[in-house]
């Protein structure tokens, strides 16, 4: 069970819009105690929420925030359909003191003005509520000199680094009350500003692998884009959810950009790979899988051409990669971090089971059957079934064609669709399901809201593009 703290980084903009009065609802309805909220001030002086000080990125209007009126600010709509699937809706950008009026009688608020030149407005805004210092907390970069009114006034803050490069934390630190890391600084840097004595709260936080790592280095609070998801440790469903149009939580590409997500199909209830390279998914709401004993299957098809090459070519396929001790990214043919199997088909209709080890690029053959080739578009169905001791995997549309591994290097509760072709050829996936037939989880059960702490005491005792990352918080 985690005791970390959890702030709903940008409303947790892995699960809904980012800074939307519909994400801060959202979050607070599923057990946030904390939400960070970023604004500017448009030209006639209303307080709006959104992360930068021009729209373009969420809104496709190139506006500068400052140059326009709320009423104009007010027509546009945050669209993260690319992230989050089609079916995500499109919101406003709303007023800060809606929000706050919303949240803060019953929720801490990380606040930070993206422009800098609002300071004494935004604090006069904060002493209007009751228990305001209980309730906010100033949050902006740790290499900007903190106002004095801040302190003055009685808030805390939180000084937030990307590293600590040219001394940093030695230069920046001290005026602040809380610290806060990027969840891309090395175990050093993240060590070194623990070691300043200071709560600290890295950001932001996607998976659960990022966050027993940072607990392991002793930060105690996280700025979570993936609240649903990094705040428990069980499965939200044995089915994809593809169908609903929206990415689910936990589902995530091996890089956390827009770009990088596959495109969602509620038509079809299949999501698919589009881009060029090599390219993963992690399939953390199904998992952990909760058994040494279960099956997974899946639907693969390529929907046009296939990834046909030279002869042998290993790497031009697609398939499932499982046994996954975490939910880091998994690519095959990819040196990665942790290591699993991976059940590969070609456009030849080789199936072909791999282990790959973890920091190693080849991986290693351990059993294979041939099977009919595939036909563009025609969708191909799987199963994987996994026993303490042994694998066996079989194709399943038409004659069932199987074959049998005994081999137990990898028994982690983690699995993850992948195309391993660099070509721009698409690769779709469908009905994936996990049924458990004995033995029990070796995950703990989920912490839920347990791992949160009261509003009038965030981070003082012990207890993550979404939007496109940046080590802008």
């Amino acid at each position: 069970m985690t005791s970390s703290f959890f702030i709903a980084h940008r409303g947790s903009g892995d699960n809904w819009p980012e800074h939307t009065a519909h994400a801060y609802g959202q979050a607070v309805s599923a057990g946030a105690k904390a939400i960070e909220v970023s604004l500017s001030s448009t030209s006639d002086g209303v307080l709006v929420c959104h992360h930068l000080t021009n729209t373009q990125r969420l809104t496709g209007r190139d506006w500068n925030i400052a140059d326009h009126t709320y009423a104009e600010i007010a027509q546009l709509r945050n669209d993260a359909r690319q992230w989050l699937g089609p079916a995500s809706p499109l919101e406003p950008l709303p007023k800060v003191k809606d929000v706050l009026d919303a949240h803060a009688s019953r929720n801490v608020i990380f606040i930070e003005d993206k422009q800098g030149t609002n300071t004494e407005a935004l604090l006069d805004l904060l002493d209007s509520y009751p228990d305001a210092t209980e309730r906010f907390v100033w949050k902006q970069s740790g290499a900007v000199e903190l106002p004095g009114s801040v302190t003055e006034r009685g808030y805390r803050s939180w000084g937030y680094f990307t590293d600590s490069s040219d001394r940093q934390f030695e230069r920046f630190a001290e005026p602040f009350d809380l610290l806060g890391i990027y969840h891309d600084a090395t175990d050093n840097e993240i060590r070194q500003l623990v070691s300043f004595g200071k709560p600290v709260i890295c950001w932001e936080v996607h998976t659960r692998w990022m966050r027993e790592r940072l607990e392991q280095l002793g930060v105690r609070g996280m700025m979570c884009s993936n609240l649903l998801y990094v705040a428990n440790e069980t499965p939200q469903s044995t089915k994809d959810s593809f169908v609903t149009g929206l990415r689910a939580p936990g589902d995530l590409p091996w890089i956390h950009t827009w770009e990088s997500q596959p495109v969602i199909h509620r038509d079809s209830a299949s999501i698919t790979f589009e881009g060029e390279g090599r390219r993963s998914y992690v399939m953390g709401s199904m998992c952990p899988v909760g058994s040494q004993n279960y099956s997974l299957t899946f639907e693969i098809r390529w929907p046009s051409d296939l990834p046909v090459g030279a002869e042998g070519a290993r790497e031009l396929d697609a398939g499932v990669a499982f046994g996954q001790a975490d939910d880091r990214a998994f690519r095959p043919w990819t040196p990665g971090d942790v290591g699993g199997y991976y059940l590969s088909i070609r456009a030849s209709g080789k199936l072909e089971l791999f282990r790959q080890e973890a920091k190693i690029q080849d991986a290693i053959s351990i059993a294979s059957v041939p099977t009919d080739p595939p036909v563009p578009g025609g969708w191909m169905r799987f199963r994987i079934d996994v026993s303490p001791a042994a694998i066996r995997f079989a194709r399943l549309d038409g004659r069932e064609i199987a074959a049998v591994a005994e081999d137990t290097a990898y028994r982690g509760e983690y699995f993850s669709l992948f195309k391993s072709h660099l070509k721009m050829i698409p690769v779709a996936f469908r009905a994936l399901e996990v049924s458990s037939s004995a033995g029990t989880s070796s995950r703990t059960a989920s912490a839920g809201a347990e791992g949160n702490v009261g509003p009038g005491n965030p981070v003082d005792q012990p207890e993550s593009t979404n939007a496109r990352p940046s080590p802008s918080a």
